[in-house]
């Protein structure tokens, strides 16, 4: 794969281009997913490519093919020249700067090939299947179980020199229930991922917290319109830092389409709230040694003592606003909401009386004005301890002062994602219901 990116940027050279960055992928896996004891579908897959970006000047063209025959790979740069050729020039347009480029990066443990045959999975597959349908009798029907395994390699090189590679893995475990008594059926479902199959959860754990969550979230009821203090549950909570994270994205600023443009050095949490990157945790899921552009990841603080103190750029966004890249083309590393001493159920005693959310849906999010609407299920709280479920509301509010008002960080931090948190105990949320 290194070789191939070598060859297009070497033709993209000969090609007359002033710079050109080529990057491949190459993953390899097996999916299995079995629904009532038996194998609904098994898939082996493998998935290639390559995308070369040419500039002429400060004229950009893209095309990428996956087909890895030499000739495929010659005729993907013919493409992307021609496109330049007839593209208008872009002053921001451009290679990271060289300086930014990783020279050397630690070992991050991201590589953990499982040897997993297709009997295995589906015995995993079956098992955590079946406990979820054993653990009570309310359980009467499954959407499936699944297990997954994915290797994959990035290799990413430019006209600076650069030539990076590195290969990482993803596995994983899921199981989806319905639960039915005389008000009603219920679904709900539990998973586990990790880059080494060795620190996934049991099959017969995953199926039982399936089917724990789907029975307990019977007799759901409508709560009436009022405004009330929440809690997000981690799954949840890392959704409402996720929004948070596109306002502060390069692309959304220079736009002028978010609610925190010029908000750098501004309070936008709490004064309690660190957020920071941690890209070089060994083993996490969000863990690079260089981003898309080959720049160099590294630890740093998005938000200290509640102010931000930085954005989530790439180097187009950067030199839009006459920055310099954070090194997130592609998105952010572990970005990890500092915890604090509390687990839920202390959080759920300090909610006294209040929401618990623990599904979210539909997306009505307006990153311009920060207005938040979603739908959403969980469970009232009354004097510190769960009621009753609910389902069929919707929570709202602005996202500027939904963030401002957390009022806590639980200690029950969710590392399944680029974004690691805990639960968030909002101050108000108004719920929108009978």
């Amino acid at each position: 794969m290194e070789s191939i990116v070598e060859q297009m940027l070497d033709e993209a050279r000969k090609a007359g281009a002033s710079s050109a960055e080529a990057a491949a992928s190459n993953d390899l896996g097996l999916s299995v997913n079995v629904r009532l004891g038996e194998v609904e579908t098994l898939e082996h897959h493998k998935d290639q490519g390559v995308a070369i970006t040419v500039y002429f000047g400060q004229r950009k063209g893209t095309a990428s093919t996956s087909d890895l025959a030499p000739e495929a790979l010659r005729e993907a740069v013919q493409a992307a020249c021609r496109i330049a050729r007839y593209t208008a020039e872009d002053s921001c347009a451009g290679l990271a700067d060289p300086a930014l480029m990783a020279k050397d990066w630690p070992d991050l443990d991201l590589d953990h090939p499982w040897d997993l045959s297709v009997e295995h999975a589906i015995e995993l597959a079956r098992a955590c299947e079946a406990t979820a349908r054993e653990f009570d009798a309310r359980i009467i029907n499954s959407e499936g179980a699944s297990t997954n395994t994915m290797r994959g390699m990035a290799v990413y090189g430019n006209s600076h020199g650069f030539l990076g590679a590195y290969t990482g893995t993803r596995h994983s475990l899921s199981c989806s229930v319905v639960a039915a008594d005389e008000k009603g059926m219920q679904r709900d479902y539990w998973y586990s991922v990790a880059r080494d199959a060795a620190g996934l959860e049991s099959p017969e754990a995953v199926g039982r917290e399936a089917a724990r969550r789907a029975v307990r979230r019977l007799g759901g009821r409508r709560l009436t319109t009022r405004q009330c203090p929440a809690i997000y549950v981690p799954e949840m909570a890392r959704s409402l830092i996720g929004h948070f994270v596109g306002a502060v994205r390069g692309g959304a600023l220079y736009r002028k389409a978010s609610f925190l443009v010029d908000a750098l050095g501004q309070s936008v949490f709490p004064d309690f709230v660190r957020i920071h990157e941690q890209p070089h945790l060994p083993g996490a899921l969000g863990s690079v040694p260089f981003d898309s552009e080959g720049v160099a990841t590294r630890p740093r603080d998005l938000v200290t003592g509640g102010v931000l103190q930085g954005y989530v750029l790439d180097s187009y966004s950067a030199r839009k606003l006459g920055m310099s890249t954070t090194g997130n083309a592609g998105g952010v590393h572990n970005l990890t909401i500092e915890p604090g001493e509390q687990d839920l159920d202390d959080l759920i005693r300090t909610l006294g009386t209040g929401l618990l959310v623990t599904e979210l849906i539909g997306h009505g999010i307006n990153l311009v004005t920060g207005d938040y609407s979603r739908g959403a299920a969980g469970f009232w709280v009354e004097n510190g301890e769960i009621a009753y479920p609910v389902e069929e509301i919707t929570v709202a509010g602005n996202l500027r002062q939904l963030l401002k008002g957390i009022q806590a960080v639980g200690r029950d931090v969710n590392v399944d994602s680029n974004i690691r948190t805990g639960s968030l105990l909002l101050e108000q949320v108004t719920v929108a219901g009978e």
